[in-house]
């Protein structure tokens, strides 16, 4: 097994193996074995022995576990959890302390497997790539400074026009607008304001989208990344109300009227994102999709709803015993789309849907909204789990969007995100006489600062760059069900807010937050939240102004990045051009563009070759990089192949010739002069008929002479046929229709 290319940089890491319970040291690294990348775990106990070694191929998996760095923005190196798995081998997991070091080795692995993939698959092969060409460029180097012209009468047999490019035209249309961008994640949000609106700081990945391997999907990309930073342009903000509720009904049904808790405003919502808690504790609700529980509580929502607007259903989604609700107004309903729906279980063997959360996206105008309603681990001192159990959520939990080429949607990658549920962080205050003594003190303040999940999301543990409204209500669990009694049971249980509203997001404002005492049915009591959110509205006038702004400001860059040359000169004359007789006139052209350019000469339209047999140009094609400049010689040379054209006058000195640039304009090169006629080339009957020197004698005289000569020798080869026809028939009169007669007609005169 041949040892890493690089053992000190990116493609090695050193860490720990989570083995049964115990840690060991290793050093991962990539090797190669019978030509194939694979990963190579080194352990440090077993100095002696073979490293292992997994194979990086189509079932090759290295998944990194979730962490909260990867989630949100903290400035923080946590390490990181990777788990490998190989074709034969089982999942093993490793612990690497540097996260940076980590990240990149992660991204090297990546890479191998991607191109593993790609190799597997047939790949045509794509001759206009920029590595191709420039693996070209040797070649093409020395076919152009061949040195020696070494002229032959047949120029069709150098072989020169063969290597032409054949012009590449290239169409565009103008395209209408693409539909207002609807920001993919946050990064538009966090870019430095320096930058110039009108005038974006042109970058090194700006210059490589316009070289030949750009494609138009990278030109709309970046059309759309440029919409979304001028957004505010073109953009209204509209308020919008949200009514935000949570509850854990302990598997009860509903014995009254839900109005108390749903319709606690004068002003009915514009939305409702209603979720709820263990919702059905049944047995039957782990293994079967349906359950009672849920229509009994879909309809008691329905009927609850605020009487003065009419709501539709916009998605619902149930696991286990959490169910989310989303109503709107009907007046609405045609300003949401790409409604999806995602679920995750973290219950029993951290897969089972006893505990977990379920979510519902949407796109409203554009704004993009994602609504969760989890529930997490249970238990005082299990405060680790609930913060795991969040995190696994966040990384689990993704979105499928209709264009396969776009990445997953996760939970943040959403403009507005509201997290709702049962979320069991409890106080950290063991006893219960004395949290109820401070409630009926109401110290509540005093009271949240022994709040777990405060006290976690200060520690950025979970939930870091959420946001919670004020809280005014006592604890919201636990009380004997039907009553406003504290727990009696021999448990005891400790008051808590386990029943929370979180958001992240711009534009959130809370108009309030509060539980409702008057509904009894469970064990917790329900909690809501109203807020009043600003919806992006697409102003379409100012958008399309917008958009053509940046699509002019596109032109003129990629203009900028055109290849672009200067002629010294486009005019060429060839006095008393002669037969045999060279003649060369040479131009300079200069790349005076940012790029590196291509040149060649190419046929016009319905021709084969660039130019006439008597021209060339040397060379015919190369490559200038910025300000670099080349001379160009054009070549005159009457050939035997040529002549009797030029001599009978049926063709001049005259041609244009076509300078292409792949990717951007041909430039137009005139060729005229003058040809001394001569008498090669020329038939002798034609000269026997002539009465002075043919340079003397008229073109128009010319053109008539040599058609002359042309009738009377076609007319002398049919007088020959018809008498060799007559032979043959009168030696052999009975075979006057056979095949000989014919072949002896048709052999006289083939031309006919």
């Amino acid at each position: 097994m041949e040892p890493p290319a690089a053992a000190c940089g990116l493609l090695s890491v050193a860490g720990t193996e989570v083995r049964g319970g115990r840690r060991e040291p290793c050093v991962l690294s990539l090797g190669r074995r019978s030509g194939r990348y694979g990963i190579v775990i080194h352990s440090q106990e077993k100095e002696n022995s073979n490293p292992d070694y997994i194979p990086i191929n189509s079932r090759f998996k290295c998944v990194q576990e979730a962490e909260e760095t990867l989630l949100i923005d903290i400035a923080t190196n946590t390490g990181c959890k990777v788990r490998i798995q190989g074709d034969e081998t089982a999942e093993r997991l490793f612990e690497i302390p540097d996260e940076e070091r980590c990240l990149g080795f992660l991204s090297e692995v990546q890479s191998i497997q991607e191109a593993h993939l790609k190799a597997s698959l047939p790949n045509p092969k794509d001759s206009a790539s920029w590595h191709q060409v420039e693996k070209n460029l040797p070649g093409l180097s020395q076919a152009s400074s061949s040195g020696a012209l070494e002229f032959e009468d047949d120029f069709n047999a150098l072989s020169l026009e063969e290597k032409r490019n054949m012009q590449n035209h290239q169409t565009g249309s103008r395209r209408e607008p693409p539909p207002p961008p609807v920001p993919q994640n946050r990064q538009f949000h966090r870019e430095r304001e320096g930058t110039s609106r009108d005038q974006p700081k042109v970058t090194n990945t700006m210059r490589k989208m316009f070289f030949p391997s750009t494609q138009s999907g990278q030109r709309e990309g970046l059309i759309k990344h440029l919409l979304a930073k001028r957004e505010k342009a073109y953009v209204n903000l509209h308020n919008f109300r949200f009514f935000v509720g949570t509850w854990n009904v302990n598997g009860q049904s509903p014995d009254s009227s839900l109005e108390p808790w749903l319709v606690c405003d004068t002003e009915p919502p514009d939305f409702y994102c209603i979720g709820f808690q263990e919702l059905d504790l049944s047995t039957e609700a782990f293994f079967y999709l349906d359950s009672a529980k849920e229509q009994e509580w879909l309809s008691a929502v329905e009927k609850s709803l605020h009487p003065q607007a009419k709501y539709k259903k916009v998605q619902m989604v149930r696991l286990v015993g959490m169910m989310l609700l989303i109503f709107a107004k009907k007046d609405q309903l045609s300003n949401i789309r790409d409604i999806m729906t995602e679920s995750v279980g973290t219950g029993i063997m951290g897969k089972m849907g006893n505990k977990g959360g379920v979510a519902v996206r949407f796109v409203f105008h554009n704004t993009t909204f994602c609504v969760v309603n989890s529930h997490l681990a249970a238990h005082v001192e299990d405060f680790e789990r609930r913060n795991q159990d969040y995190k696994d959520i966040c990384a689990r939990m993704s979105f499928v969007t209709p264009d396969d080429s776009l990445p997953l949607l996760n939970i943040m990658k959403h403009d507005v995100v509201i997290w709702l549920g049962d979320l069991n962080y409890r106080l950290c205050l063991p006893d219960a006489s004395e949290v109820k003594s401070l409630i009926s003190k109401n110290e509540l303040q005093k009271l949240l600062t022994y709040d777990q999940l405060n006290i976690q999301r200060t520690h950025k543990k979970a939930f870091a760059d959420f946001t919670e409204g004020e809280i005014k209500f006592i604890p919201t669990y636990k009380y004997d069900s039907k009553t406003d009694r504290w727990d009696s049971s021999g448990k005891c249980r400790v008051p808590a807010w386990c029943d929370r509203i979180l958001w992240r997001g711009g534009n959130i404002n809370q108009l309030r937050y509060c539980s409702h005492m008057e509904l009894k049915t469970s064990d917790h009591k329900p909690v809501s939240a109203l807020f009043r959110i600003g919806v992006k509205i697409v102003d379409e006038q100012k958008y399309r102004k917008s958009f053509e702004d940046i699509v002019r400001l596109m032109d003129r860059m990629e203009n900028d990045f055109l290849p672009s040359l200067e002629l010294s000169r486009r005019e060429f004359e060839f006095e008393n051009v002669k037969f045999r007789q060279l003649q060369k006139q040479k131009f300079q052209i200069t790349n005076n563009g940012q790029v590196t350019c291509h040149f060649s000469f190419i046929p016009k339209l319905n021709d084969i070759h660039y130019c006439k047999p008597w021209l060339r140009a040397e060379p015919c094609e190369g490559y200038l990089e910025p300000d670099e400049s080349t001379d160009i010689s054009l070549d005159v040379y009457v050939s035997k192949d040529s002549v009797t054209l030029l001599n009978s006058g049926e063709d001049k000195i005259e041609d244009i010739l076509v300078l292409h640039l792949d990717r951007g304009k041909d430039y137009f090169l005139t060729i005229s002069g003058t040809y001394l006629p001569s008498c090669f080339g020329t038939s002798l009957e034609a000269l026997c008929r002539m009465r002075r020197p043919i340079r003397e004698v008229p073109v128009t005289k010319l053109i008539d002479l040599v058609s002359s000569f042309c009738y009377s020798v076609k007319h002398t080869e049919v007088q020959e046929a018809k008498q060799a026809a007559k032979s043959i028939l009168s030696q052999h009169p009975q075979q006057r229709n056979s095949l000989l007669c014919r072949r002896a007609w048709l052999s006289a005169v083939p031309n006919l």
